[in-house]
C-alpha cells in the first residue's frame, strides 16, 4: 500500500504562506500610510485616493481593504499628530505661566500646520463614525479655550481677544503652506511673533469688531 501522505508535513507551509500574507499586508498598509502622509503634507486632503495608491505602490483595490472610508486613512494618517497636538496643549495648561503657555500652545500649533498642509483640515475635518478623534478633538478645543480664559486672568492677554482671532491666526498661517519647507517654516514663525506681540494687553489699542470665523471654517475651500 502506498504511503499515505502526511498532513502534519504540509501543514508549516501553509503556516508560512498565512504568515508571509499577513507580512505582506502588513508593508502594504505601511506605505499606503507613509503615501498618504507625504501626499496630504505637500497638497492638503483633497489628494485623489488614486494617486496615494499609485504613490504607494498598490493598486486602488488593495488601498480600500486595508482603509475602507476617507475617514478611516485620513485619522490613521495623522493619528500620531493628533496625539501630539493634544498633549502640546496639556503641557501648556500645566505651565505655571499662563502667558508662556499659551504663546507656546500657538507656537508649536502653528509650526505643525506650515509643516503640513493637510494636518489643520484633518484636525478639523467631521468624522462622526470615529469616536475617539471626535473626543481628542473634543479635549483639544476646550484646551485651547482654557488658555485663552487663564491668559486673560493674568492680565497678560489683551482682554478684547476672541475666540475667533485663534481662527484668524490659523488661516493666516494657513497661506504659508505653499512656500518650499524651510521658506514656510521661516515664515510662520515671524508671522506668530508678530502676532502674539499684538495680542498682549500691555499697550493694546483698541480694535474693530471680531470677524464672525469658527475654526471649522479655517479648511474649508474658497466659494
Amino acid at each position: 500500500m502506498p504511503a499515505q501522505p502526511s498532513h502534519k508535513d504540509s501543514e508549516p507551509d501553509g503556516d508560512a504562506g498565512t504568515r508571509e500574507l499577513r507580512a505582506d499586508a502588513r508593508h502594504n498598509r505601511d506605505r499606503i500610510l507613509r503615501a498618504a502622509r507625504e501626499a496630504y503634507a505637500a497638497q492638503g486632503l483633497d489628494v485623489p485616493v488614486t494617486t496615494i495608491a499609485r504613490r504607494a505602490g498598490v493598486g486602488v483595490a488593495t488601498l480600500y481593504r486595508r482603509f475602507p472610508t476617507r475617514a478611516s486613512l485620513v485619522t490613521e494618517a495623522f493619528a500620531e499628530q493628533f496625539s501630539l497636538c493634544v498633549s502640546v496643549l496639556d503641557e501648556a495648561l500645566g505651565d505655571p505661566d499662563p502667558w508662556h503657555g499659551f504663546c507656546s500652545a500657538v507656537e508649536k500649533v502653528c509650526a505643525m500646520q506650515a509643516a503640513d498642509r493637510g494636518f489643520t483640515g484633518a484636525f478639523l475635518s467631521e468624522f462622526p463614525d470615529n469616536a475617539g478623534y471626535h473626543q481628542e478633538r473634543t479635549r483639544a478645543e476646550e484646551g485651547l479655550d482654557e488658555l485663552v480664559r487663564r491668559a486673560k486672568a493674568s492680565g497678560q492677554l489683551r482682554q478684547d481677544f476672541d475666540r475667533s482671532d485663534i481662527a484668524l491666526l490659523l488661516l493666516a498661517n494657513s497661506g504659508l503652506g505653499g512656500a518650499p519647507t524651510e521658506a514656510s517654516a521661516a515664515a510662520s514663525r515671524r508671522l506668530v511673533a508678530y502676532l502674539l506681540q499684538s495680542f498682549r494687553a500691555e499697550g493694546a489699542r483698541p480694535l474693530p469688531a471680531p470677524a464672525p470665523l469658527e475654526l471649522a471654517q479655517v479648511h474649508e475651500p474658497a466659494p
